[in-house]
């Protein structure tokens, strides 16, 4: 693990499993799926600067956060680049992107030592229909990635909010203890919470509180 290193959803690293979907013209529609309905662009952020200051600045179990720079990647602000860059072929990645309708999104990490973790992830995408099949996509390849449990629909989170949790991460896996996951599509937002801790049950409550306040800082749906 890099020095430094976070877990971070697969975000765009393995949603080229979906790009025939994404690209095809019929049998299959992931991220156009839905009425693609915008919100007004006067009350979205127009950049990722604009976003910031929308995003959690802590969280309930107290961990300080971390500084971008000490994340590799860097945390911070997102463009489609940036993302696109985690993948092992960046090009065909931010092609996947641009189907989704990816726009801009930031990364804030909290943590200390090599244990206890928060992580927030927010996107920002053209629709809610990008935003929303983005979410599913990556819940689903994050439950294959840690080999959780992965829960549809939770019923103690909002509806389009899917969780997920892994008990015993394996010897190979980013997770360093008990995690709990979790995405949600919020108008043409998607917010990722990932929270390791000392049980799977004390990551949860870490995963709903910050999910919580950050919904709530969005612009609504």
């Amino acid at each position: 693990m890099t020095p430094g290193r976070r877990p971070r959803s697969t975000r765009g690293a393995v949603l080229l499993a979906f790009l025939p979907c994404l690209l095809a013209l019929t049998g299959c529609t992931r991220a156009v799926d839905g009425v693609p309905t915008v919100a007004p662009v006067e009350s979205l952020p127009a950049s990722p600067e604009e976003l910031e200051p929308l995003i959690v600045t802590e969280v309930p179990s107290g961990l300080p956060r971390l500084p971008d720079e000490e994340i590799a990647p860097r945390a911070g602000a997102k463009r489609v680049e940036d993302v696109a860059g985690y993948a092992h072929d960046p090009a065909r990645e931010r092609t996947v992107l641009e189907e989704y309708g990816y726009r801009h999104g930031w990364e804030r990490f909290w943590g200390h030592g090599p244990g206890a973790m928060t992580g927030v992830f927010v996107d920002q995408f053209d629709t809610r229909a990008g935003a929303g099949a983005y979410a599913g996509d990556l819940a689903r390849n994050d439950a294959v990635r840690y080999d959780g449990v992965l829960d549809e629909h939770p019923p103690d989170l909002p509806g389009g909010c899917r969780l997920l949790t892994v008990e015993e991460p394996g010897p190979e896996s980013e997770l360093t203890g008990p995690a709990a996951l979790a995405w949600c599509g919020h108008g043409v937002f998607s917010v990722g919470v990932t929270a390791v801790a000392g049980s799977v049950g004390a990551a949860e409550d870490e995963v709903r509180a910050v999910l919580a306040d950050q919904l709530d800082r969005l612009p609504p749906g």
